[in-house]
This record gives C-alpha cells, structure tokens and sequence, in this order.
C-alpha cells in the first residue's frame, strides 16, 4: 500500500510510550504503524531530524476567543494560528466574551459561522450557564457543545452574570440527565466580597483581594452539589492549592469531578511579580511559590487532570499598563502558543519527563471533552502531529507570538524546547489557508463514557 503520507521518527510519543516508527496517513486518519526502518511507502513523506521528537497534537479546551463581538481582544485567525505555532491542533472556545455569548442555539450558531471562516486548527464549543437559561440547555446540548461553563462570580463582562449556587446545582441536575458535565469558575462571592480591595499597583494587594478561601468555599459548594445531583463537574483554572484535599476525598467517594490548572500557576509565583506588573493579573490570581509547589504535587499525584493555557487576551490599553492598576486592569492571560515550552522547561527543571506534560495537554484534555480520535498517535486516530525540539533553547520575544495583541507575561522569558512544525490530519498548517473543522459532542465520544 501507498500512504499519502508517511512520517519517519526515531522518537514518537505513542500511548506505549517513546518507540522509533513509520506513520502511514491517509485521508487524514493514521492507518499504519510499523517499526522504524519497515520502509513504508508514501506519496509524501516527512523525516525527523536528530533531536526532533513526534507528539500528538496539543488539545487546549480552556480558549476564550472573543469573536464576533470583541474580536479587537482577539479573533479565529489570529487564536488559531497561535494555536498552531504552540502545536495545538484543537481549542473548546469558552462561550463568554464573544457577543452574544454562547448561552442560546441561536449564538452558538454565530460563532460557529464565524469560526468555520477562518480556523487553522479544529475547534468545538462549550455552552454558557447564566440565570434564567436553564431550558436552552438541552438544546444547546443536542447541538453538540461539550459541556457548559458557569461562573460562581462576577465574570467581568455583563452579559455572562455568575450563578447563585443553588441555581448551580438545578441545572447540574438537568445536565445529569443529559449525560453533560458543569465546567465552573470556581471563587466565592460572599468571600470575595469581604476580601480586600484590590485597587493600586501592589501586586501584594491584588493577591489579598483574591484569597484562596474564595476557590476553596467555591470548589466545596461545586462538589457538594455533584455529589447531590450525579452530574460530571470540572474545577476550571485551579490556583489554590488548597483544595487539593477535598478533591482527593471527594474522588474517592466517587463523585464525577475533573480539574485543570494553567501554565501561569505552574510557572510564575507572586514572589517575582513586580508592582505594576499588569500582564500578569488574572482571576484566581496566581500565588506563592509554596502553592505552585504543591500544584505541581497534585499533578504528579494525579488529582489535577489536565493543564490548558485559560488563553485570556485583551487589548493593550484594557491591561492599563502605563497606570499598573491591578484593580482596575483586563484580567487574563495570553499563553496559547507558549504551553508547551512554558510547561516543559518548568517540569524539565522538577525532574519530570515529557510524555507526562504530554499526556496533560494532550490526552488529558481529549479525554474531559470526549473527543476519542485526538490526543493520541495511534491506529484510526486523527493525524494530529507536532515536530518538537525538546533540548532547544530561546526566549521568547512578544513581537514574534502571533496572538492579536502583543501583550505576554512571558515577554524575554528562557524556555527550553521549541515546536518545530504542527500537522493537523497530515497536512502542515501554513497560516494562509484555514483548514480547521468545527467539531461537535455529536461527532465524538459520548460525556464520560
């Protein structure tokens, strides 16, 4: 058989772990594996060098995008390209921050028009949960979203108002029944509420208006209610490390829970943020090294599922950067295309080994959408492939991200590895042509099977 495709590596990341292989493409599919040296033959093919490694394209569901409505933060072009240029073959586009946000059939098929036109890599959508819009939750649903996303505060944009906790869990009953899960900004308003303000250029200041009680309070009410209702929940951008505990517990009584946390938390500490920094607020804010420590632990114990950047752009002028204000400043941070290097070079340092950052931004997130053909190089998956130097050196240069606004915590920043090159189903994405599909619930593995 002639592929029309094949890749040669001496080291791909398989689920079996690193091998030396031959990689038989077609119509976009993987339809061969064989051992490197088996002469597969392929219309086209693509060789690695020697210190080039073969990855499964990243999955990144923690997205905002912002189009159509503030598409000036952000757009389909310019987030997917930078997807692309970090080696992430597919995003979940969070429903707030687009206008309309996504909390009604008749949105989500705006912003899936508006994505159809000019993704470069695959990208699926999930569902907004705000007062009053319980009963488009089953439609949205049968209209393939992945999940639906609520905020338990003030999520900073007016048209996406948080839940109260009890209206939280009514609609966590009804997505039991549908076989869907509640994703949850999990911080506490009561306890925000008699926080600290947060005005002025401290960034000591900023972090006492955030505590961590906020998460904790939060998380506990989100799994009390799955608890009660049997539906899947997923803590959304952990930073306190806090609630490590409670997860674990919860886990073992077999409450359907899920959590990620976001490369920020994992590599920049309070310590070493500056007065005035304003690049690098974001809500839950990131804490001491201490916690990013023990983030990193949950990691490793397995009770943090996934790491996805939580890509939060806006424009220059929103980040206030000239006043430093963190009270008033955009919260949000843009790191879709650096997550692999971010992630990498933090957990080189710690001693741990790729396949598991892999397996965090990969597999993982593939995994809590559902989507059984990306996330892994194998037999009938989809021909999703990143080319990474793993031992290479720079630093990163804020110009040179292709994000819209040119605004980066990680401006100068020394990383090691570098995404030499990413496929999505075989075919190189050049950042001229979009190639991207919209993907849907409908079209992948059922919720939690």
């Amino acid at each position: 058989m002639v592929h029309e495709l094949v890749v040669t590596a001496r080291r791909a990341l398989l689920p079996e772990g690193w091998q030396a292989v031959e990689i038989g493409v077609d119509d976009g599919t993987i339809t061969a594996l064989a051992p490197y040296g088996a002469g597969l033959q392929g219309r086209q093919t693509r060789e690695l060098r020697e210190g080039q490694v073969l990855l499964p394209g990243l999955v990144d569901t923690h997205v905002h995008v912002n189009e159509p409505g503030r598409t000036e933060w952000e757009g389909f072009a310019s987030a997917t390209r930078a997807a692309a240029a970090g080696g992430v073959t597919t995003i979940v586009d969070m429903p707030l921050n687009s206008i309309p946000p996504t909390v009604d059939p008749e949105a989500l098929q705006i912003k899936q028009a508006a994505a159809a036109a000019s993704a470069h890599v695959d990208v699926g959508f999930w569902g907004g949960a705000v007062p009053g819009n319980g009963e488009q939750l089953r439609p949205l649903h049968e209209r393939g979203v992945f999940g639906f996303k609520c905020f338990l505060e003030d999520s900073g944009v007016e048209e996406f108002p948080p839940l109260e906790p009890a209206e939280m869990e009514e609609d966590m009953a009804i997505l039991a029944e549908l076989g869907s899960m509640m994703i949850v900004h999990a911080e506490d308003h009561d306890t925000l509420a008699q926080a600290p303000g947060a005005q002025g250029r401290r960034y000591e200041d900023f972090l006492r208006s955030r505590p961590r009680e906020a998460e904790n309070v939060a998380i506990r009410a989100v799994i009390d209610a799955a608890r009660r209702t049997g539906a899947r929940a997923h803590i959304l951008h952990l930073s306190s490390a806090d609630a490590l505990p409670e997860i674990r517990q919860a886990r073992a009584e077999g409450v359907k829970l899920t959590v990620e946390t976001c490369p920020h938390y994992l590599v920049l500490a309070a310590e070493e943020i500056g007065d005035g920094a304003t690049t690098h607020k974001c809500c839950p804010p990131i804490r001491e090294a201490s916690n990013q420590h023990a983030l990193w632990e949950g990691l490793r114990e397995g009770l943090i599922d996934c790491v996805v950047s939580d890509h939060s752009p806006s424009t220059a002028e929103l980040k206030l950067l000239d006043v430093g204000d963190f009270g008033a400043a955009w919260g949000g941070i843009s790191s879709l295309q650096l997550g692999l290097p971010l992630v990498w070079s933090e957990a080189r340092a710690r001693g741990l080994e790729l396949e598991q950052v892999v397996g965090w931004m990969s597999s993982a997130p593939a995994d809590l959408a559902g989507l059984s053909d990306k996330g892994r190089l194998a037999e009938g998956k989809s021909a999703d492939m990143v080319i990474f130097s793993p031992e290479q050196s720079w630093s990163v240069e804020v110009d040179s991200l292709w994000h819209r606004n040119k605004v980066s915590a990680y401006d100068g920043r020394d990383l090691v590895g570098v995404v030499e090159s990413t496929l999505l189903r075989g075919e190189q994405i050049d950042f001229e042509t979009p190639r991207g599909r919209l993907i849907s619930r409908v079209d992948a593995k059922p919720a939690g099977a």
